[in-house]
């Protein structure tokens, strides 16, 4: 039987569902060894963690740190805060297919990915077209195993004010009763919700493509 542990690695450890999901990872007993690529030194200690600080322009330069079973991409920002639609577009589709990339030349057999629900390369709204867009251009990779996460409005403990988390949780409780059956997705859902179901469908080690809408990823964030 082999019990060898996985190794993983995690792309946006700092952001909300990115530092949950590295909690995560640390206390389980499912992985050995843990990278977590940064552009600047994180507080966490722990024996199974190793950060390689990197400049993601030129992340082919770390292609060696990309050699392990299954990688985690947290990479996410707003327009507000790149600055720009081409700051945007830089973090939230070139970075993660770069990341995608690298990790199919050194044979990782699983990638997972945060993208928004709405993700449609067509629409007209400018964030939901661009993660459409980096959702096809992951299809054509053709990774052994690709899970594409949809979340609803995150919410969590952020660094930084965001009206419209605010907002959301405040209404909840008034609305959150009224999203039922093919509504549940549009409810919002807790970043550890998030991360809790990229770990457990990781375990699950299956090959193939899998988008998984909000009120799945809540589903299988409740799975042992």
């Amino acid at each position: 039987m082999n019990t060898e542990k996985r190794k993983a690695l995690i792309v946006g450890a700092t952001g909300l569902v990115g530092n949950e999901l590295l909690h995560i990872l640390l206390q389980s007993n499912t992985y050995g060894n843990v990278k977590a690529l940064v552009r600047k030194p994180i507080s966490i200690k722990h024996p199974k963690l190793t950060q390689r600080l990197v400049d993601f322009d030129t992340l082919e330069k770390y292609e060696e740190e990309f050699a392990v079973h299954d990688v985690f991409c947290c990479l996410g920002t707003t327009i507000k805060k790149a600055g720009s639609q081409e700051a945007f577009k830089k973090v939230d589709f070139e970075y993660p297919l770069k990341v995608a990339k690298l990790a199919k030349k050194k044979g990782a057999k699983q990638f997972l990915i945060i993208s928004a629900m709405g993700a449609n390369s067509q629409s007209r709204i400018f964030y939901n077209r661009v993660k459409g867009i980096i959702e096809e251009a992951l299809k054509q990779v053709q990774l052994p195993s690709l899970h594409i996460f949809r979340p609803s409005l995150l919410l969590g403990k952020r660094n930084e004010f965001r009206l419209g988390e605010r907002f959301a949780e405040m209404v909840s409780p008034i609305f959150l009763p009224l999203l039922i059956g093919n509504l549940r997705k549009y409810k919002p859902i807790q970043a550890k919700d998030v991360a809790q179901a990229m770990y457990q469908i990781a375990k699950q080690n299956c090959k193939g493509e899998f988008v998984y809408e909000s009120s799945q990823i809540l589903n299988n964030s409740k799975e042992i």
